[in-house]
């Protein structure tokens, strides 16, 4: 490195310094830099990005601790899962499973989800902690994300039946807002941020009692999310774990989805029942719901017919018996 100046007599004075061991320096520190770096972004896909922005910010401490606080709480699974398996190959059925998965991720962590786990096909999701928007806005966020879930599923249906997967997968949620603990539990060697509680198991166990593409939450969770989704009474179940039944509701979607031009078509009567989403249907759905429809069209047609003819025969049966009193 060479710094030059001028002296009074109009010369000039050079200095010359040897910084080789320095710029060696900071190529080895640009290095390490750069190696830290990479390796920070894989250890991020260990972790759900709050839990890595608040260990690498300093904002929480890495030991073993735990505090109570009210989450909602989002479990799903694969219905049929183990049926899927062994129709497939270990190959094929890996390709699926990632894909769904990384489906579902991307969504989740859209709407601002930490993710606890993966445990084989289902996923555990929970809203509220290490960050909060408020008990009411993350019961929304989660019932929301489970929506938006049901929804690009439907669309990697199509994708996957086109590529020749005969039965693609259909999945369960079970949803709960409740008092869990939540924290970094496990040794000061190893340990692992996640929750545990009545109102987890109880998440998990409306999974459980959920059909295929169904969303089931709990009144808790209604509660906070009715005046902005639409849901269906499901009764009371009871429930592994929980004396009392517990009263369950099942999602049927946003009030603003509802209101747009969709279609939707709901009817409750006492003896007939219809609701058909057909944005939301396959087309394999849609053929068979218009086969259905069908069916019912011409039993209803036959059952008319026959009423017609005896309402007819009656009015006759009675016209001629006043003929003959006449």
């Amino acid at each position: 490195m060479v710094s030059e100046r001028k002296t009074g007599d109009g010369g000039t004075v050079g200095v010359y310094s040897d910084i080789s061991e320095l710029k060696e320096r900071e190529e080895e520190l640009t290095e390490k830099s750069d190696s830290m770096e990479q390796m920070s972004n894989q250890i991020a896909k260990y972790l759900s990005p709050q839990v890595y922005e608040s260990i690498f910010t300093g904002k929480r401490e890495v030991k073993v601790e735990s505090h109570r606080k009210k989450l909602t709480v989002f479990f799903s699974d694969i219905a049929g899962f183990t049926e899927a398996a062994d129709r497939m190959e270990s190959e094929e059925l890996t390709k699926l499973l990632n894909h769904y998965l990384t489906e579902m991720s991307q969504i989740a962590l859209e709407h601002g989800a930490t993710i606890d786990k993966y445990v084989g096909d289902a996923i555990v999701i929970f809203f509220g902690d290490p960050e909060s928007r408020g008990v009411k806005e993350d019961a929304l966020a989660c019932v929301r994300m489970a929506i938006a879930m049901r929804h690009r599923l439907r669309e990697l249906q199509e994708i996957w039946r086109d590529s020749g997967i005969e039965k693609p997968l259909q999945c369960r949620i079970g949803i709960n807002t409740g008092f869990c603990t939540v924290g970094n539990f496990g040794s000061e060697d190893r340990m692992d941020y996640t929750i545990i509680g009545n109102g987890v198991n109880l998440a998990s166990r409306l999974e459980s009692a959920a059909t295929p593409s169904q969303i089931l939450i709990s009144y808790e969770t209604y509660a906070l999310v009715r005046d902005l989704v639409s849901c269906e009474s499901r009764g009371q179940i009871q429930v592994k774990g929980i004396a009392a039944p517990v009263e369950t509701y099942q999602v049927i979607d946003t009030f603003e989805n509802l209101d747009r031009d969709r279609g939707l078509i709901l009817e409750d009567h006492p003896n007939f029942k219809l609701r058909i989403d057909i944005d939301e249907m396959s087309t394999a759905e849609r053929n068979q719901a218009a086969k259905t429809l069908s069916r019912a069209q011409n039993k209803l047609g036959v059952k008319a017919k026959k009423a017609a003819k005896t309402r007819t025969k009656r009015k006759q049966k009675t016209d001629s018996g006043m003929q003959a009193r006449l």
